[in-house]
């Protein structure tokens, strides 16, 4: 799947985790995961950047973008295969990077559940799991 992969009707509680399974395209500058409760109102952006060398992660609320969070620790290149795996806690989300590395970003908005998934950018989707 490429383009533009969105779910409208997630069941994610907290404590849930999932699973990400994709290919970055081979002249991608980066890609998007996000999670929220839709467009407007986003729990985690995940956005990794190649050209800035950077993963930066933000919250969205009522279309108003929160203090970014910038992460050096950019272990994806354009053309390779890759999993995340994203846990969601009530106050934090986790995610799990394909070397090991771990970063975590607060749950600005508090929500315990999540009903919203897209990827977009550079990235195709293999396969997701939600545990």
């Amino acid at each position: 799947m490429s383009g533009k992969f969105e779910i409208t009707n997630l069941d994610m509680k907290a404590g849930a985790t999932l699973k990400i399974k994709g290919k970055i395209a081979d002249h991608a500058d980066g890609f998007v995961i996000n999670l929220g409760q839709g467009t407007d109102k986003l729990n985690l952006h995940f956005n990794p950047r190649f050209r800035e060398s950077i993963i930066v992660c933000n919250s969205k609320d009522n279309n108003s973008w929160g203090q970014e969070q910038r992460d050096g620790h950019l272990c994806f290149s354009p053309g390779t295969e890759v999993k995340l795996i994203v846990t969601f806690e009530n106050n934090e989300f986790r995610v799990k990077l394909p070397d090991g590395h771990e970063l975590t970003f607060p749950n600005r908005l508090g929500h315990s559940h999540l009903s919203y998934l897209s990827v977009h950018g550079g990235f195709n989707i293999a396969s997701f799991k939600l545990d």
